[in-house]
């Protein structure tokens, strides 16, 4: 079994889900998971988590990211992209200034209602099917956040920009935010997801290094595929890493809590001492035969390290 983290080029035509189908076939293993859903007609990076790192999807899937957009002004659709069914069409009389200042002016917090061709569930049901069965209901506004953004080119009624902005937003919905503020609609014309920035960790997963379905089945094939896989350690660069010993081997299997005594640094077979002060630290924790097996953290009510993620 494949086990790690992989950047995937999400091709035009693909739902998110049909990238993990297919990836299923080609690494011959179920355990596979993906961190960010693209619509279908959207492309670029898709980090996907394989084997014991689908345990990481949740955590991979809150971080910022970055668009390269197009904005299609004087249009609306009932998909707030230019697949969906037309509702209206109007002139395009703003000037490039307004549009400049429409664009900026989402740049920070704002509250965001989501389309309704999402996979946003209300009551057990996801909008997009009730939206295919011709039911629209009221959204709660979510509140988004955008970074910031990169005006590139107005060529009216398109605007091409450069987005990065935070878990949650839906760029389909920023352009029609835009599009209603000028007061002639809008639709994004197009989408691409140019990166995804794991901060915590140092990771950028970018459009360069994206890889096409047809070339991971070819290093599949090669036997060169772990060479583009990151291992799950490697997205906890700060983390300490110590081995169990032997007493704090069966614990550890059992994702029971460990003290500092039952601990030994995994590069010099030093035993670890507690941090003077809080410990914020994260442990990267093998077994004592340098297998790794867990992420542990510091729980102040038990005064020892505690499993927060376990990778059997």
């Amino acid at each position: 079994m494949y086990n790690g983290v992989i950047n995937v080029y999400k091709e035009k035509g693909y739902t998110s889900f049909d990238v993990v189908a297919r990836l299923r076939g080609i690494l011959k293993q179920k355990k596979i998971g993906h961190t960010g859903t693209l619509d279908p007609d959207a492309e670029g990076v898709l980090v996907v988590c394989l084997g014991k790192a689908t345990k990481l999807c949740d955590i991979l899937t809150d971080k910022d990211k970055r668009y390269d957009a197009v904005l299609r002004l004087g249009m609306t659709t009932d998909t707030e992209d230019s697949s969906g069914k037309v509702l209206s069409q109007s002139e395009v009389t703003v000037s490039e200034q307004e549009v400049s200042r429409a664009v900026l002016s989402f740049v920070g917090e704002y509250d965001q209602i989501p389309p309704m061709y999402s996979a946003i569930k209300v009551d057990g049901k996801k909008l997009y099917e009730l939206a295919r069965a011709g039911i629209e209901i009221e959204r709660k506004p979510r509140r988004v956040i955008i970074h910031d953004i990169e005006i590139k080119e107005i060529n009216l009624p398109y605007v091409t920009f450069s987005v990065s902005c935070g878990k949650g937003t839906y760029i389909r919905s920023l352009c029609r935010d835009i599009g209603d503020k000028l007061g002639c609609g809008g639709i994004m014309d197009s989408l691409v997801r140019s990166s995804v920035n794991i901060e915590d960790s140092g990771l950028r997963f970018e459009l360069d290094n994206a890889i096409k379905l047809d070339d991971i089945e070819t290093m599949v094939k090669n036997n060169t595929i772990n060479d583009h896989i990151i291992p799950v350690a490697a997205v906890f660069p700060k983390g300490i890493r110590v081995c169990a010993d032997e007493s704090g081997d069966k614990k550890l299997k059992n994702g029971n809590v460990l003290s500092y005594k039952e601990l030994f640094c995994y590069d010099d077979g030093k035993k670890i001492t507690k941090p003077e002060g809080e410990d914020n630290n994260d442990y990267i924790v093998y077994d004592s035969d340098k297998t790794f097996t867990a992420i542990y953290r510091y729980d102040q009510s038990v005064h020892c390290l505690k499993a927060w993620k376990m990778f059997l």
